[in-house]
């Protein structure tokens, strides 16, 4: 009865720390921030329950053949890297390569803490979900016991305080760290691709907007880029309002724009937000180097990083509301 408890509990923890992870990828401020501390308290109950976990695993793995238990092993290995690398990122130790004993390992010179965490726990969810059909759990009344429920209010109370005492870095609302300079990164496998600012255009709409006349722009905001890498970055962007280049004509009875890179890449916005999102040119005074965007980007304030739009090659006006798109890239 035991067993299964536990690992009823860990079931719905990793469930808890799986879905606020996301969410906190997804939202910008205080519903990040909320997210945030929800997913920290599920994973370090996650660590608490885990010795309980190792004490049945050991009695599985006699009952179960190699195959089985080769799969268990790699679902727990990811578990722990998976916590392990988040719980680096929360003390101070978002670039890999300045943690010590770490440093000296080549591939880790091109990740961050974060990278590892959120890949881990990607990798370990068929896993996951292999494990759970495999021995399904299903919840009873009696797990609603008031011992119970006093049990796991304990173990959520404990797992907060440890959470107020640990080591943690100066970060915002979102857990990004931040730097003073804007880094090279690109959503999943998005390519850095070479481009030619004379040969590049615009497409806004109906209208085709070299570079020389996009550039002539001069509309600036400073905006915070915060990307789900586990950094952050204040800059000076210069550029042109997407309100300004998309005819008013084609925008009568819009929904949305779709803004897309050379890649493929895209996202959608309510037109509403036009006035809000600066298509740019220039970053703190100097043109857009390539792996940043060259020749245009999109500067998505109050978006994550994945809504900055790089190497922008057109602007679709379209009948479709905004949310009709993936959550998240699938690219």
């Amino acid at each position: 009865m035991g067993g299964r408890r536990t690992n009823l509990a860990l079931l719905f923890l990793l469930g808890i720390v799986f879905v606020t992870g996301w969410l906190a990828f997804s939202f910008y401020a205080w519903p990040s921030r909320f997210a945030l501390l929800v997913h920290s308290v599920g994973g370090l109950a996650v660590v608490a329950l885990l010795p309980w976990k190792s004490m049945l695993a050991r009695r599985s793995l006699l009952r179960r053949g190699p195959g089985a238990a080769v799969l268990s092993g790699l679902l727990g290995a990811l578990l722990l890297v998976s916590l392990a690398f988040g719980l680096l990122h929360s003390a101070g130790w978002p670039d890999l390569w300045t943690t010590p004993g770490l440093s000296s390992i080549p591939v880790l010179r091109e990740l961050t803490a974060m990278d590892l965490h959120v890949g881990a726990a990607i990798a370990l969810l068929p896993l996951l979900v292999w494990h759970w059909l495999l021995r399904p759990l299903k919840p009873r009344a009696t797990d609603l016991s008031r011992r119970l429920l006093l049990r796991a209010g304990l173990l959520a109370g404990l797992s907060a305080a440890t959470l107020a005492v640990l080591p943690a870095g100066r970060r915002r609302l979102t857990g990004s760290y931040q730097l003073a300079e804007l880094p090279v990164t690109s959503w999943m496998l998005d390519p850095v691709p070479t481009l030619d600012a004379a040969g590049w255009s615009l497409l806004a709409g109906s209208r085709h907007i070299g570079y020389d006349e996009l550039a002539a722009f001069s509309d600036r905001a400073r905006a915070v880029i915060d990307c789900t890498g586990g950094w952050y970055s204040e800059q000076e962007w210069e550029g042109a309002w997407l309100s300004r280049l998309l005819p008013p004509a084609e925008l009568a009875g819009a929904l949305s724009v779709s803004v897309v890179s050379v890649t493929g890449y895209s996202r959608r916005f309510a037109v509403d937000d036009l006035p809000r999102l600066l298509l740019a040119t220039r970053v703190g005074g100097s043109e857009l180097a390539a792996g940043n965007g060259h020749p245009a980007r999109l500067v998505a304030q109050g978006w994550r990083g994945f809504w900055w739009v790089k190497w922008v090659r057109e602007i679709r006006v379209e009948g479709l509301p905004w949310w009709w798109q993936p959550p998240y890239p699938l690219q």
